[in-house]
């Protein structure tokens, strides 16, 4: 399951015994907590991680609450941080002076323990609503980019090659017929692949999917999703070993863990040159089994497996044998792994391959033992 986010506070203060007495009650209350003494302290706090909430006193010397304020704001990265003044001062301009720099509430010392948990706590949940607006708007641009550009692709293709064999199938050789037909096939396989991949998506997205754990033969469920991607492979001349060892039992939603199979598996594949390899071997711990599907492909740069799993940066992409890719099934493959308590990493270097791996639950009323195979 996936774990609730503990929201960060940055408290910045001159006032030793402010920030002692303030950190305390907000660490308390189940918020991180980081402390800056100063405007500059604050500045390199956040610059190596932003908070999702700041304290700010407006009595600093050198650079005072206003003045990190204005900075904060008119820096693009840091502009939506909320900002909670805590001052002495009481009177009208100081206020109004604090929101029209953009703070989001205004809290006077000395502090009522109640008021400043109730102000954090609204700001928070308000700060982390945006977030999940901003995120689930990203994830209903990209399924609707999807569903207007990669669904049009295949569909088209079906239309086009349909037209052709409807209006010269008696002009045509038999391979050529043959070859049409082949087409045919690949692009309605593209399509169903497609389609398949955004129903599960969008169920998971809104709550659609049960998660259903049971005792799993791995080495079945694996030995099954090569023998789909077998005839993939051997178009390719890609030899697939396999090292999953038997009688290993994990705990998982089938289905989940099949779709995270077969999308590794598939493509491993699609961006492994002819004559390629590709590796699938298991390492065991005492509550979890490490699955890891390495390829001799083409690897990807920095940049690359730094989007591999976000919904709005995900882009159309080619296999080898310019096979299409269309960046979802990877999304589900990390949003199946973790709501089956597991975790998916990736290891890549350009013209060297990659490695993809994730966890899942050993089974552990399994009593065979098993070695590692890594």
């Amino acid at each position: 399951m996936r774990k609730i986010r503990k929201a960060s506070i940055l408290i910045v203060d001159d006032n030793q015994q402010n920030l002692q007495l303030m950190g305390r009650i907000v660490y308390d209350n189940g918020y991180n907590v980081c402390i800056a003494t100063s405007g500059e302290n604050a500045l390199e706090s956040i610059s190596q991680q932003s908070p999702d909430l700041i304290l700010l006193d407006i009595q600093m010397p050198e650079m005072d609450g206003f003045e990190l304020c204005k900075i904060l704001k008119s820096n693009p990265i840091t502009k939506d941080i909320p900002i909670i003044f805590l001052t002495a001062v009481t009177d009208s301009e100081n206020i109004v002076q604090g929101f029209e720099m953009g703070a989001v509430d205004y809290i006077t010392k000395p502090f009522n323990k109640g008021e400043l948990i109730a102000r954090i706590a609204t700001q928070v949940e308000l700060k982390l609503s945006r977030e999940k607006l901003t995120e689930l708007n990203a994830s209903k641009d990209k399924f609707f980019s999807i569903i207007a550009h990669d669904l049009r692709n295949p569909a088209f293709a079906l239309k086009l090659l349909i037209h052709q064999l409807a209006n010269d199938y008696s002009t045509l050789s038999k391979q050529e017929i043959t070859l049409s037909l082949t087409s045919l096939e690949e692009a309605a396989e593209n399509l169903h692949v497609l389609l398949e991949d955004l129903l599960l998506w969008s169920k998971s997205q809104w709550g659609g999917l049960v998660i259903q754990s049971e005792r799993l033969d791995l080495e079945s469920i694996v030995e099954d999703k090569i023998a789909i991607c077998l005839s993939a492979a051997k178009n390719k001349n890609i030899e697939i070993k396999s090292t999953v060892v038997k009688n290993l039992y994990v705990n998982a939603d089938e289905m989940m863990l099949k779709t995270v199979l077969l999308n590794l598996i598939s493509n491993a594949i699609k961006f492994t040159e002819i004559n390629g390899i590709i590796e699938i071997n298991t390492k065991v711990s005492d509550k979890l089994v490490t699955v890891s599907i390495q390829d001799s492909g083409a690897g990807m740069t920095e940049n690359e497996l730094n989007t591999l799993f976000l919904i709005d940066r995900c882009v159309d992409q080619k296999g080898s044998d310019k096979e299409v890719v269309h960046g979802l099934g990877l999304i589900l493959c990390k949003e199946f792994t973790e709501l089956n308590g597991g975790k998916i990493t990736v290891k890549s270097e350009k013209g060297k391959g990659s490695t993809f791996s994730f966890t899942v639950r050993k089974d552990l009323t399994d009593q065979n033992p098993v070695s590692d195979t890594l």
